[in-house]
């Protein structure tokens, strides 16, 4: 009776200890004392990565449970429902033109936060420098979704009074400047004010940049939601607004965990909530762009003209360009501080 070998075929037994390199065992999450002071979060005391692993360990850290699991997924899942509803709204056919070019480069702005974000949380723990350089690509990603949505708003869901008042005729040149202006100030202050505390680091680097690009951003929805009677697109409006700011509380304030430290580490802590809700208003501001985009494409090039929709659309590609050398200028400073040892 021949025998029956139940093994593995010679190219498993090839292929086997590559899989094994190639996705190596991931230590587990560790404590806040075993991460640097830059790593930590107020009031979580576990679920931490170990900083140092090769680049792919933070990677394969998708699949694992710590303390930035929903930080992550929360927006890159975002990121991939904006990507995919851009192919057409409302199930209608979606054509590139002057008319919706505004609201392409803001799917683009908002794409581009969300995956900076995600990465951002992503490979934090890797290195100090690391963590920085990813700090100042989340700063110009934020600084772009800033002006991206001043773009859309003013576009698509402003009312014609506003936008013929002196508010709307300065509002895109004061949302460039802001959003400039903030996101220099933010890195500024990542590479000259390290000595100051967490607390008011956090608020001299996110709190007030985001807080006022916000009220500003808003700008055009005001006097939409108080002059006219609810409709969808306007109840979305309101809704996103309304997550907007929850999450912007959760940002600033680090509760739960505060009442009790340590609970709330791995799910449910303020931070993944600030996440959760940016995540789904960015998605609610979409989806009440597309309303406001089908209802006024028959009249925007009437309105605004074909040639100054294409000139704003080409300013925001310089203010993108702009920021991003930006960020390339506080990297390079961010290496020689590191080398030269003047910030840690």
């Amino acid at each position: 009776m021949p025998l029956v070998s139940f093994g593995p075929p010679p190219l498993c037994l090839s292929v086997l200890p590559w899989l094994s390199r190639l996705l190596p065992s991931l230590p587990p999450p560790v404590r806040d004392v075993d991460v640097p002071p830059l790593f930590r979060q107020r009031f979580v005391l576990s679920g931490y990565r170990p900083p140092g692993l090769p680049l792919r360990c933070y990677v394969l850290s998708l699949l694992q449970i710590h303390n930035q699991t929903l930080n992550v997924w929360s927006h890159l899942l975002a990121a991939g429902i904006l990507g995919f509803r851009l192919q057409g709204p409302e199930g209608q056919g979606f054509s590139l033109d002057a008319a919706s070019l505004p609201l392409v480069l803001y799917v683009f702005s908002a794409v581009m936060y969300l995956s900076c974000s995600a990465a951002a949380h992503l490979f934090q723990s890797h290195s100090e420098q690391l963590h920085d350089w990813f700090f100042f690509l989340d700063s110009v990603a934020v600084g772009v979704f800033q002006h991206g949505s001043a773009l859309a708003l003013s576009v698509y869901s402003a009312d014609a009074a506003w936008t013929q008042s002196m508010l709307g005729k300065v509002f895109l040149p004061g949302s460039t400047l802001l959003a400039w202006s903030c996101c220099s100030a933010c890195c500024y202050a990542k590479l000259h004010f390290h000595w100051l505390n967490p607390l008011n680091r956090k608020f001299l680097l996110q709190l007030v940049p985001t807080g006022t690009g916000f009220l500003l951003v808003i700008g055009p929805l005001v006097q939409r939601l108080t002059a006219q009677s609810w409709s969808p697109a306007g109840t979305m409006h309101l809704l996103q607004v309304a997550l907007f700011l929850l999450s912007f509380f959760f940002f600033s304030c680090p509760v739960p965990e505060r009442f009790a430290p340590g609970r709330y580490d791995i799910i449910g802590h303020a931070h993944q909530l600030s996440h959760i809700l940016s995540a789904l208003g960015t998605l609610i501001q979409q989806e009440a762009l597309f309303h406001d985009f089908l209802w006024r494409r028959p009249a925007l090039i009437r309105r605004f003209r074909e040639q100054r929709l294409l000139v704003a659309s080409c300013l925001f590609v310089v203010f993108v360009i702009s920021l991003w050398q930006l960020c390339v200028k506080s990297l390079s400073r961010s290496v020689s501080v590191t080398v030269f040892g003047w910030s840690r």
